[in-house]
């Protein structure tokens, strides 16, 4: 374990992500640490980060990119660490969160047995996963959370297996909150930080978290193409509750996905026939309209209510 510094002018103190950091133009994970930021109101976290394009954020040591106490975990470990540290703060009756913040490879693939043990044990920790689909720090490599047809570093005419399931995964576990996020929606986005800071236990939020190094798609574009995959509906936004009730947040309008992969050149190889996405599309959002009529949230779910709304 690495504890990162901090040492850069008071001035800078007060943010979680401090301005003059590495992170790439259009990074998505930037937006989401700015809005995570926004929501906690001032609140210092302690950041839990495995290996990601997120621990390089902090840059090299004396110094740092973070503004609050941040633990560098190994790729398998960060919610195992987190749950130590979990246990420290309620000895020491510390209340500031303790938030685990880790990419797709450390979420969806080599990090998932800690992650699996941390929510089995409902420990009280918030576990964000910034999803770029990819390998984003070590090449661009495939990843379990990488989408049919798309192209990375290894896989060059396009993935052949579908995205897994993280959110089902995460509800299979029972935990008191689990939701979607979405970078175009700021909204949506901090209220869900909100509410989940306000629940105990372990908590789970996905962001779809756009990388236009990765992605192949144009920097000022990343927010319109988040915008685009929640209309299409590729991206649901949604929330649910101890494992089993749901709430959709936004319904597509019926926007074409082919406007979303077009703008990416990692899906050269669906552009001209993008049919399995839509079949995905079209069946996921059966499950999640099925399960939302089945077993809907209440209103006693959450202090922060939303109502079912089209994407903005």
């Amino acid at each position: 374990m690495t504890i990162i510094a901090e040492s850069k002018p008071k001035e800078y103190c007060d943010y979680l992500l401090r301005p003059g950091n590495t992170n790439c133009a259009g990074c998505g994970m930037s937006i989401g640490l700015q809005w995570l930021d926004q929501a906690l109101a001032g609140e210092k976290p302690t950041l839990v980060i495995p290996a990601c394009c997120g621990i390089v954020t902090a840059g090299a040591f004396p110094t740092s990119g973070y503004g609050v106490p941040t633990a560098a975990a190994t790729f398998a470990s960060s919610p195992a660490l987190a749950s130590g540290i979990s246990a420290i703060a309620a000895i020491n009756k510390e209340k500031n969160p303790i938030i685990c913040w880790a990419g797709d490879g450390g979420t969806y693939d080599i990090g998932i047995a800690t992650l699996s043990a941390a929510a089995e044990r409902n420990e009280d920790i918030i576990y964000i996963c910034y999803d770029n689909e990819i390998y984003g720090n070590t090449g661009g490599q495939r990843s379990s959370a990488t989408p049919e047809g798309a192209v990375t570093s290894t896989t060059k005419s396009g993935k052949g297996e579908r995205k897994k399931d993280i959110m089902a995964i995460m509800a299979g576990h029972r935990i008191p909150y689990a939701a979607t996020l979405s970078v175009a929606h700021r909204d949506d986005f901090l209220r869900k930080i909100k509410l989940a800071r306000a629940t105990k236990g372990f908590r789970f939020l996905l962001i779809l978290s756009p990388c236009p190094t990765g992605w192949k798609s144009e920097p000022d574009e990343s927010t319109d193409l988040i915008s685009t995959a929640v209309r299409s509906g590729l991206f649901p936004v949604y929330e649910v509750f101890d494992g089993k009730r749901y709430r959709i947040n936004m319904k597509p309008d019926e926007t074409p996905v082919e406007d979303y992969v077009k703008k990416q050149k990692r899906y050269r190889s669906v552009a001209a026939d993008p049919k399995g996405l839509k079949d995905y599309i079209d069946q996921q959002w059966r499950y999640l309209i099925g399960m939302a009529k089945a077993f809907p949230a209440t209103k006693d779910d959450g202090a922060f209510l939303a109502t079912d709304v089209k994407a903005e």
